[in-house]
């Protein structure tokens, strides 16, 4: 079986518009988390980790 995918969260929970600032996910995505299936979270995984990238650049 496949591992869990763990959640992003680094208990930073911080909101920069709609964006948490923690760990790089929407409020829509945090809000979902739970009922999302695997591929959806790696897929937000991955989007996450972008943002943060973009934010860290700045």
């Amino acid at each position: 079986m496949a591992k869990k995918i763990e959640s992003p969260c680094v208990s930073i929970c911080q909101l920069k518009g709609d964006l948490c600032i923690g760990c790089g996910r929407t409020m829509d995505e945090i809000r979902t988390w739970k009922t999302m299936k695997r591929p959806e979270k790696m897929k937000t995984v991955k989007r996450a980790d972008e943002r943060l990238k973009k934010l860290s650049s700045f």
